[in-house]
């Protein structure tokens, strides 16, 4: 049976461990991946900081170019200027996380919605997406926490941005997961990860730890994501997070994804889109 090929998807990775590098260094290392795409952390101490997010994002929008790269998105905070300069450069998605603080679940919960109230507010007025991803530990921890967030929310300005690890870690399936926030999905995160034991059996309690793996050696199975996505027709970025607790091994291990992940969309029949 003949396979039907899904639109393209950019690929792309997330510039985190790299922030000792120039713009240009980044953006050249990241064609030299294969990937189409960035998501860029807009942060204190990165390439982009806050305070010069105007110029500083046309500048590695236009380097971007040059290397045949796109910004996919930005993780920062979604400040009124910062909106404004993503709209300015071009870049369509801002991604944001929701912290469980010390007031309790329930009380952190309306907060942040109360702020991703305003942040809508300013993603109409510029154009400009806001992402929300799901992380352990946090307000919004899987998919079912982040479809409750986003349901009644207007899927043109916020999104949900669904991960990989953080849903398989919480013990849900990625096809229910992926299908429960489907209707505002804007990107897809694939890492992997595990729990790990890290006492001994003469310990008097038990001590677990989230280990980050690559993609074919965790809790999610990338195989089914893949598949589910074509099966289902997605239109969006995938965005590998380049997240290991063997962080001084970043560089081998991402490009092992890399190829993982071509080689799973390859299979189903899924092109990777090129810079236009």
């Amino acid at each position: 049976m003949k396979i039907q090929t899904t639109a393209s998807v950019a690929l792309g990775v997330f510039t985190k461990p790299w922030r000792d590098l120039s713009i240009d260094e980044l953006m050249k290392m990241v064609s030299e991946l294969g990937l189409q795409g960035v998501e860029f952390p807009v942060r204190p101490g990165f390439q982009v900081e806050p305070d010069r997010a105007e110029s500083g994002l046309l500048e590695l929008t236009t380097i971007g170019q040059k290397y045949g790269v796109r910004v996919l998105s930005v993780a920062a905070d979604p400040t009124e200027v910062l909106l404004a300069s993503c709209a300015a450069a071009k870049i369509p998605v801002v991604r944001v996380m929701a912290d469980l603080h010390s007031s309790g679940y329930l009380l952190s919960w309306k907060e942040f919605a109360a702020r991703l109230d305003q942040w809508t507010r300013w993603a109409e007025r510029f154009g400009v997406q806001i992402g929300v991803q799901p992380h352990h530990s946090n307000l919004i921890a899987d998919s079912a926490e982040l479809y409750t967030m986003l349901k009644d929310r207007d899927p043109r300005y916020v999104g949900a941005i669904w991960d990989a690890a953080h849903d398989a870690i919480t013990g849900r399936e990625p096809e229910v997961g992926l299908e429960l926030v489907w209707s505002h999905l804007i990107m897809v995160n694939l890492k992997n990860a595990y729990y790990r034991r890290v006492s001994g059996p003469e310990a008097d309690q038990s001590e677990w730890q989230r280990y980050f793996t690559t993609g074919p050696h965790g809790l999610a199975s990338w195989p089914r994501i893949i598949a589910y996505l074509q099966e289902r027709q997605y239109h969006g970025p995938i965005c590998l997070t380049a997240e290991y607790t063997a962080k001084e091994l970043v560089d081998p291990l991402v490009t092992r994804d890399v190829h993982y992940v071509k080689q799973l969309m390859a299979a189903v029949g899924i092109r990777e889109e090129a810079f236009a």
